[in-house]
């Protein structure tokens, strides 16, 4: 039997209906999304079909069915390709992709000098850009949060620069699924990637170049005069925050250089709940339950 799984514009607000299908469904008393309907069974089978097609006919296959579809992106490599692939698509206004960037306000200068260049060059794409909660630059961020937060408290840096700015995306543009530039190449926890995948907040990812290499990624960026991050010409391969950011070796993984010397591949965004989004999500259920004894409490008296 086929789990149902509702998005909606809460994705915190999650309860499990069904177990075996590995699927959440969340409610809202926001605008109603579509329903999407996946068992365990048809994702494997959807995953299984989809490896063999060319990134362009996943990409056209997730525009014609998944709504309220989003890409993520920190303008690496894969992601400017998935960008161009998709402006090449002469894709209707309606069901045009837009793109959503977490500026955590500690990008390089060249990061966010690529990110002007992006929009001049794909002037039809609407960007959503979302920064830390209530800072608008990093002397703000660590006046609120402390000096160094990355490495007083490398968990709750990832929820204040990148979880809960992705959460508040999501939310307040009712994504129900994204697409991500993460391949099996680039190594670590990414080697063996699906390319759809369901995360436990109920939120589809789909990575459209999961089979390809960095030189395949490299040679389509040379063939169709893709704009780049300038760091890339200097050793970086993978780039994220100037902090946790190092040009690699040769013969090292791509994402090498991030987080160099910790036992660190991802961050939260692409991990399970880290352990500071686990402690906020028990601190609100405890909450929950607090004022449903509460009210349960007043119910009793009037009675």
């Amino acid at each position: 039997m086929a789990s149902k799984v509702s998005f909606s514009s809460e994705i915190d607000d999650i309860s499990i209906h069904d177990t075996e299908s590995g699927y959440a469904s969340g409610s809202s008393s926001g605008e109603s999304l579509p329903e999407i309907t996946f068992t365990k069974a048809h994702l494997a089978f959807l995953n299984r079909q989809l490896q063999f097609l060319e990134p362009q006919e996943i990409l056209r296959w997730c525009i014609t069915t998944l709504p309220n579809l989003y890409q993520t992106t920190a303008f690496g490599l894969t992601g400017l390709t998935i960008l161009d692939m998709l402006s090449k698509m002469r894709i209707p206004r309606p069901q045009m992709v837009d793109l959503i960037f977490l500026d955590t306000l500690h990008h390089f200068p060249e990061t966010l000098a690529l990110v002007d260049h992006v929009r001049s060059k794909y002037p039809l794409v609407n960007l959503h850009v979302y920064k830390p909660e209530q800072v608008e630059t990093a002397e703000e961020f660590a006046q609120r949060h402390g000096e160094r937060l990355w490495e007083a408290n490398d968990e709750l840096y990832d929820w204040v620069a990148k979880v809960e700015p992705a959460g508040r995306a999501y939310r307040e543009l009712s994504v129900a699924a994204v697409l991500t530039g993460r391949r099996r190449s680039q190594g670590g926890k990414r080697g063996d990637l699906n390319v759809i995948e369901i995360d436990e907040a109920g939120l589809i990812k789909v990575n459209p170049l999961a089979n390809w290499s960095f030189q395949q990624v490299q040679d389509y960026v040379k063939e169709n005069n893709v704009p780049y991050n300038a760091l890339l010409d200097r050793g970086y391969r993978s780039v994220g925050d100037w902090h946790s950011t190092q040009p690699i070796k040769a013969g090292e993984d791509e994402r090498a250089g991030r987080w160099k010397g910790q036992q660190k591949t991802e961050c939260g965004i692409h991990n399970p709940r880290s352990k500071f989004a686990q402690y906020l999500r028990e601190q609100e259920l405890k909450q929950q339950e607090k004022a449903l004894q509460e009210a349960m409490g007043k119910l009793e008296v009037v009675s």
